[in-house]
């Protein structure tokens, strides 16, 4: 546990990042008697990578044998699933299809289905044209065999970070958000972490810092890796489009991309994307019109139909590419100090099995672990998927507290005792995208065009005085 002086706590374990993977190393460190930071730059958890993905729960089936990342996909993604059934994290297990348009692509499944049989995922199977179509209907023409992937899923991007950072804050982890750490003092004793807010002290410090990570292992004599952000664009069908598809609809991967995909999501929309272009600004997220128009061509071809739905919403994100192929992760007993970076697209779903990863190097290298004699209880996290009840559904809660039924955001159904319950959650948003990641309120068809209002009025309501609101 923290020591604490007259002006100073020392930590035993600072955690730069709080992104997925961030969030799910504290969630594991917090399983142990020690203090723990999470230290994030943004005002809340799971703000920039973590959020804007395609939210897949990967089995991993497609990485590349013999790779860290293959090990830790695999099990990361056991990890996970028995997580979210726990917390109440939405997953949907739809499966997945690896679709061949071209002859080169249909010889290229043997190969990914041994490849898949060597990371240990055995259910993978070829489908021929007709079996294909026949489980896909509405798929565009001239697609030639499958691999089938069945338990590819997709799961709640938002609510899982949120989940490991709660877990990780009940268990006594302070959170330190809209903290940027911007130097590193570690010569003996303690490291010092200059942040914007004032000195933070750590025995050890652990790097999750996605986009920044490779300037945080610089500050720690690290030189062998470099960020070099992916832009992946992506668009966002309304829910009346989820009647065209039954699964995932995957590419054959290139070398550099794993390519354009359909999905479905834990929200009942459906997703197109995302491109992959390398960009120099790591805070560019912009959507571009060539971007765009890229992915609706591509989505023509896979599902013509998607063409005549509507957008809902188009977004974009940036994944922490480096010129590895791997991630990069490893402990430095001397400095006393952990890196996990270069995580890409896979870091949902590997997020548990980082954290497994990365603390178990901490053990070797010397942070003693010892089990906290009652675990962290694993919180249970509102429900805000679309296949499982949600409270405006639900009669005896309603009767039970009428604010249940009260909806507040109508596109996505969501209520004045959701938005009340939000604020007086253990991590609280501070802004409306926060209550957005919380609730689906202003996520939906109108994007807040018509409950902006209401939902503003509600958020002010239920902050409080205690926030300054």
């Amino acid at each position: 546990m923290p020591r604490t002086g007259p002006e100073t706590v020392i930590y035993d374990v600072a955690v730069i990042g709080a992104g997925v993977v961030g969030t799910a190393i504290a969630r594991t460190l917090a399983r142990y008697e020690l203090g723990c930071a999470l230290i994030d730059a943004s005002p809340d958890v799971g703000t920039g990578t973590s959020k804007a993905n395609t939210a897949i729960l990967h089995t991993g089936f497609d990485a590349k044998p013999g790779s860290l990342e293959s090990r830790l996909l695999a099990r990361g993604s056991v990890l996970l699933r028995d997580y979210a059934a726990a917390a109440g994290i939405p997953v949907e297990r739809t499966g997945a299809l690896l679709v061949a348009w071209t002859a080169g692509q249909l010889a290229a499944l043997p190969g990914i289905a041994q490849n898949a049989r060597k990371n240990g995922y055995l259910a993978v199977r070829e489908l021929g044209a007709a079996a294909l179509y026949e489980r896909e209907p509405r798929l565009g023409p001239g697609a030639l065999g499958a691999l089938e992937i069945p338990d590819e899923s997709v799961i709640c991007p938002w609510t899982t970070p949120l989940a490991f950072a709660a877990e990780a804050a009940g268990a006594g982890a302070r959170l330190l958000l809209d903290t940027k750490v911007t130097g590193a003092e570690h010569a003996d004793g303690p490291c010092v972490l200059a942040t914007t807010r004032g000195p933070v002290r750590s025995r050890w410090v652990v790097n999750a810092a996605g986009l920044g990570s490779d300037v945080v292992d610089r500050m720690f004599g690290g030189d062998g890796f470099t960020i070099r952000p992916r832009r992946g664009e992506l668009i966002v069908f309304d829910k009346f489009a989820r009647r065209l598809l039954r699964s995932i609809l995957l590419p054959v991967p290139a070398a550099r991309t794993k390519g354009v995909l359909v999905a479905p999501t834990v929200y009942g929309n459906v997703l197109l994307g995302p491109t992959a272009e390398d960009v120099g600004d790591r805070g560019d997220v912009a959507t571009t019109a060539a971007g765009l128009g890229s992915l609706l061509g591509a989505g023509r071809r896979i599902l013509p139909e998607l063409a005549a739905e509507e957008v809902t919403a188009t977004y974009a994100g940036l994944r922490a590419a480096t010129e590895h192929s791997d991630y990069q992760i490893h402990v430095d007993a001397g400095r006393r100090y952990a890196c996990a970076a270069g995580i890409r697209s896979t870091g949902l779903s590997a997020s548990l099995g980082i954290a497994e990863h990365v603390v178990c190097g901490l053990a070797e290298a010397g942070l003693p672990l010892r089990p906290r004699a009652v675990p962290p209880a694993i919180p249970v996290m509102p429900y805000i998927g679309e296949a499982g009840p949600r409270p405006y559904r639900d009669a005896e809660r309603i009767a039970a507290d009428p604010a249940y039924g009260e909806i507040a955001c109508h596109c996505e159904r969501v209520t004045r005792g959701e938005i009340r319950d939000a604020l007086a959650g253990p991590l609280p948003p501070t802004d409306l995208d926060g209550l957005r990641r919380r609730t689906r309120a202003l996520n939906g068809r109108c994007q807040g065009f018509y409950c902006a209002a209401t939902v503003s009025r509600l958020f002010a309501e239920f902050r409080g005085p205690r926030h300054g609101g």
